[in-house]
């Protein structure tokens, strides 16, 4: 029987402890011969990462049980962790980065004794110490090739990142020179090697400050002598005004690349002779996305003049490109976004995709039958999926006429409705990156809000991914305006038409969507209260030491040149405008956060101290940037739905109050 109760007190059987069980993704997915393999989370075991390993006969095994955390640092965000190829006898040959140590490290999973890894690389004392990203595993050189990044100080900028290479009899485990350097530190950042199918030439990316990897890259290419040196290196592809996100190898010698040259990510074949390219499905589509983490693998080749892609705009599909048609047939399934991790075997393809319907598991596609199935870290309903969400994918008019993209989340329960006079109060919620987006997915955090009563809007807006470079660009100096502005219209938006509460409106985010909230609450004068989690909140602190390398320079882009408008640094930090917070907020933050450090929070609550705004400020040990733990997660969430029960004015059954101070 449905019973009448107001919106967001609605019992629910989708707790926080539920919701943080599902958190995470399968990634970094590849095949060692007939097997699949993939990291997976678990938020169960202190939020480490295990490597699992899917058996030619469907079994399920992990090589490296806990307290192995299959989690490398580079770049602080991560990157491939892990490689392995098949052996004729004695069982694949892995190699991994362990998050403990971020040292590499070699083992032979079917060995004696279950192979016990043993390590390959050094420890460090100075600064961060030694990083490995990208692996691509080199037997007959009796080395693994990958990405170094090395700390020369403390600083976060004391850092240089080369191609290396590492021997695997473990001779480099206590001497740093005898890793063999690859490449020069011309280049502030690289991506891993890709090696042509007869090993005589290596192809990479790389870029320097102040741009991003989705503003400007050099595709690079060299060729490889016999005894495993590259000679040669030149630029082949990209620019400062090009982003060149992923590249490959053909089989027949040629480079698949792709690049945002037409103001898409569209996938080229690149001649390496000539330098002449070819767009092989030119669309106003994305094929590729803004390179986070080096690894990403959106695309690969298939035999016979196939490649299978990754590609949408705004969601994305899985699809087989003919490259001598230029045909593109998707696969069939109820997945609509895939992540950026393909791998392929013989005339298999597997992924990670999701759906408003299921969470993230491991997709595998037949290309010669046309099946797709999932056979990995498989969806199973926690619940009755009575209780999921129906999201509506909208499109909003901002300032200027300016389209906004949104997803819509009303409030949803097979056992409640609300009296009929009443409208729900609902969230938005501010993506990070910025340059990131918000996928169209089951996410049981939504879900947790929306069964209880309280609506959600996932706002995708100026600057997002998806949408192609031009609208990617709206954010280009106007950080802090234009990502304000568009959810703001979003919510207004959703109160002039009667589908939400206009005195019960909330904005929530993390990393860049914290910034975007806090940023709201100091600027709008339209949300009651907000969410702010590992936040950026001093861009003057920020753009002078106050983060890590890989980002150090992205305010240039996002706000303007430090040394020409230092003033709008000032202007639009929260921290500089802490006496114009309108609203109620709860601020999470990570002890060990690198890029968005905790002191900059901690600035922020003393400067509310006595402001009369009701606030709270939680901070975890352990945890950097982003949460992985459970009982993290389930802390912050019933923090954050306390804070909309007493602001909001309804109760909460079951859930701890949380003490605001003012």
């Amino acid at each position: 029987m449905v019973s009448t109760a107001p919106y967001g007190a609605w019992p629910s059987p989708i707790d926080a402890a539920l919701a943080a069980s599902h958190d995470g993704k399968p990634e970094y997915v590849g095949t060692v011969g007939d097997e699949v393999w993939w990291v997976e989370p678990r938020p169960a075991e202190q939020g480490r990462q295990t490597l699992v390993r899917r058996l030619s006969d469907g079994s399920e095994v992990s090589p490296l049980p806990a307290p192995w955390n299959v989690r490398s640092r580079f770049l602080e965000y991560g990157g491939q962790p892990w490689a392995a190829v098949p052996r004729e006898t004695g069982g694949p040959l892995l190699v991994f980065v362990d998050f403990a140590d971020q040292r590499l490290h070699v083992c032979e999973p079917d060995g004696p004794a279950g192979g016990a890894p043993r390590p390959l690389t050094p420890l460090s004392p100075v600064g961060g110490g030694l990083r490995w990203a990208d692996p691509v595993l080199r037997p007959d050189l009796g080395e693994v090739w990958c990405v170094l990044e090395e700390f020369t100080g403390d600083g976060a900028g004391e850092v240089r990142r080369v191609l290396a290479a590492v021997p695997l009899d473990g001779s480099a485990a206590e001497d740093r020179t005898a890793v063999r350097e690859l490449t020069d530190d011309r280049h502030r950042f690289v991506t891993g090697p890709r090696l042509s199918p007869d090993g005589r030439r290596a192809a990479w990316i790389a870029w320097d400050h102040p741009r991003m990897p989705w503003e400007g890259t050099e595709l690079k290419l060299a060729d490889v002598t016999a005894d495993g040196r590259l000679t040669g290196a030149r630029t082949v592809m990209g620019g400062p005004a090009e982003s060149v996100a992923q590249v490959e190898w053909d089989q027949d010698g040629s480079l698949l690349a792709a690049t945002d040259r037409t103001g898409w990510w569209n996938l080229h074949r690149l001649d390496p002779e000539t330098g002449e390219s070819v767009n092989l499905c030119p669309r106003e589509e994305e094929f590729a996305g803004p390179l986070w983490r080096v690894g990403h693998r959106w695309f690969q080749p298939l035999d016979h003049g196939l490649i299978a892609v990754i590609h949408g705009r705004g969601a994305t599909a899985l699809g087989i490109l003919d490259t001598e048609t230029g045909e593109l047939v998707d696969a069939a399934g109820p997945w609509t976004e895939w992540g950026p991790t393909l791998a392929v075997a013989g005339t298999r393809v597997v992924g990670v995709a999701a759906s408003p319907r299921t969470a993230y598991e491991v997709v595998e596609l037949d290309t010669r039958t046309g099946r797709a199935r999932a056979i990995g870290a498989r969806h199973a309903d926690p619940v009755d999926p009575a209780y999921y969400p129906e999201p509506l994918i909208r499109t909003f008019v901002g300032p200027d006429g300016r389209d906004i993209h949104a997803h819509i989340y009303p409030p949803h329960s097979p056992d409640h409705t609300a009296p009929a006079d009443e409208l729900p109060p609902f969230v938005v919620w501010a993506h990070g990156g910025p340059t990131s987006r918000a996928p169209l997915v089951l996410d049981l955090e939504i879900a947790y809000f929306t069964s209880r009563g309280i609506g959600v809007a996932e706002v995708n807006y100026g600057g997002s991914t998806g949408y192609g470079r031009e609208y990617r660009d709206r954010l280009r100096e106007r950080w802090g305006v234009v990502d304000v502005e568009d959810c703001a219209a979003v919510a207004e938006a959703l109160a002039d038409e009667g589908s939400a509460d206009r005195a019960r409106l909330a904005i929530r985010g993390g990393s860049a969507g914290g910034w975007t909230a806090a940023a709201s609450l100091v600027s709008t004068g339209l949300y009651a209260c907000g969410t702010i989690s590992y936040p950026v909140l001093d861009l003057l602190t920020w753009a002078s030491g106050g983060t890590h390398d890989f980002e150090s320079h992205y305010l240039e882009s996002l706000i303007g040149p430090l040394a020409e408008v230092p003033d709008r640094y000032r202007d639009r930090s929260p921290l500089h405008r802490a006496d114009r917070v309108s609203g109620a907020f709860v601020l999470l933050q990570g002890l060990d956060d690198p890029i968005c450090p905790a002191e900059q929070s901690a600035r922020f609550v003393e400067a509310m101290g006595g402001r009369g705004v009701p606030h709270a400020y939680l901070t975890f040990e352990g945890e950097g940037h982003g949460f992985r733990r459970a009982d993290t997660m389930i802390r912050a969430l019933h923090a954050e739905l306390s804070l909309y029960s007493q602001t909001f004015g309804i109760g909460a059954p079951g859930i701890p109050v949380l003490p605001l101070a003012t």
